[in-house]
């Protein structure tokens, strides 16, 4: 499907060589200031043609909102938005409207709809990510304001370099575009990731790499149980991100090597709130954010698109072997920085009204907005002391009400009694007869 979110919606249109991509984002606050300026620096970021590593392909992607605000906020209406394709090749691809490109959707798409747009990737391209990164500009911009939520991805592997670790509670968005072109976590490793792509792309081959991200101040209490777990809305919103193959989460995959002495995270008062000493939840228990950053991996593939020739069949069966034309990255994990980002607000946007929807109609709970970043030690033991009296309450009410229902059982018994002699004495009175 092309919608993602339940109270906070994206759903966005178009192709790569089409007129123009776009987006419409409903469930947006009302009265939120917004204007292109608030959107434009994430689609800037994910944009073609910033550096030699990417596909030279020139778009501004220079976005328009079509609708939903007035006088620059917003109305609480749908807001459309809009980005025009200008430097759209088709020619480029002739090639595979006779063959599909190895590891690409051309087959698939072929296989679900029976048709597939002819030039480019249609709606598997990135081209179709501008719709996601408008969208989560905005949910970002009111996570941000109404609970001062940071989410801050960088490029943590190419190839199979690595980086050192980095301080997930102190990185920011500024110091990672700073590592350009790659946008790394760490100025050392901008030189040995540049090296790996500019190898691929000089061999016309490409390579992949991992994006992480964190996303901090994210309060206590957000995510469902069971099926709609955040780390389970975070796997599907950065899974459907095309070229990812893979998820991780706190500790991820090294977690089944520990113990759980080793990896369990201790709580600890953390000034006049409830934190943990590690983060091997990576900020999420039980399907629910605990207030600690949340930090997860994303794996993102080598692009199939390449220009090196690859043996390959026909739609027909038949033997062949392709070169792709056209203009693509060589490894896409520079420019999948502000999409990670995008995805991780919208999923953090809909988890934030779903919990808002939960207290406002839930007694126990605080007032929209007036949410802690985590509950304190004083709150958890205010509001246990209130689920107690409210408990002691409930049960002395069942017990009125299981006496009284016993009272009026009696009496309805006794009543029964007495009308039954009342009834019984008229019938005699009939057949005794006075003399």
């Amino acid at each position: 499907m092309s919608t993602f979110g339940k109270y906070f919606r994206v759903t966005t249109f178009g192709e790569s060589h089409c007129k123009g991509v776009g987006a419409i984002i409903d469930g947006v606050p009302p009265r939120l200031e917004l204007t292109e300026q608030d959107i434009q620096p994430q689609l800037t970021r994910r944009r073609p043609g910033q550096s030699k590593l990417t596909t030279p392909r020139d778009e501004k992607d220079r976005v328009t909102i079509m609708s939903g605000t007035e006088f620059g906020k917003t109305l609480g209406t749908p807001i459309g938005l809009f980005v025009p394709n200008e430097d759209h090749r088709p020619k480029d691809y002739k090639s595979t409207n006779h063959a599909p490109r190895p590891s690409h959707a051309d087959f698939t798409y072929i296989a679900k709809y029976g048709t597939h747009a002819s030039s480019g990737g249609g709606r598997s391209s990135a081209r179709e990510t501008i719709g996601r990164v408008a969208g989560g500009a905005i949910a970002e911009k009111w996570l941000r304001e109404a609970f001062g939520v940071e989410i801050v991805a960088w490029v943590s592997q190419v190839g199979a370099e690595q980086e050192e670790p980095v301080d997930v509670a102190t990185i920011t968005r500024d110091e990672v575009d700073e590592h350009l072109p790659v946008r790394s976590g760490t100025a050392a490793a901008v030189s040995k990731f540049t090296k790996v792509i500019e190898a691929c792309k000089a061999d016309r081959d490409s390579t992949g790499g991992v994006v992480t991200c964190v996303c901090r101040n994210v309060p206590a209490g957000w995510g469902e149980p069971c099926f709609d777990k955040l780390e389970g809305k975070l796997a599907h919103a950065m899974l459907s991100i095309p070229a990812t193959k893979g998820f991780e989460i706190g500790s991820g995959f090294q977690g089944v090597a520990m113990r759980g002495s080793k990896h369990n995270d201790p709580f600890v008062a953390k000034g006049s709130r409830l934190g943990t000493t590690t983060n091997n939840s990576g900020g999420i228990q039980g399907g629910i954010s605990n207030g600690e950053p949340i930090v997860f991996r994303i794996a993102f593939k080598p692009p199939a698109t390449i220009g090196k020739e690859q043996p390959t069949a026909d739609f027909d069966g038949n033997a062949a072997v392709l070169a792709a034309k056209g203009r693509h990255d060589p490894c896409v994990v520079p420019r999948a920085i502000p999409i990670v980002e995008a995805m991780a607000a919208l999923v953090l946007a809909d988890a934030a009204m779903a919990q808002l929807a939960r207290q406002s109609s839930n007694p126990m709970g605080t007032a929209p907005g007036q949410e802690d970043q985590a509950p304190s030690v004083e709150g958890l033991q205010a509001t246990l002391q209130k689920e107690v009296r409210l408990r002691e309450a409930f049960e002395a009410r069942t017990a009125e009400l299981v006496q009284a229902s016993k009272q009026k059982d009696e009496t309805a018994k006794w009543a029964g009694v007495v009308t039954l002699g009342v009834l019984v004495g008229l019938g005699l009175s009939r057949v005794v007869k006075p003399n």
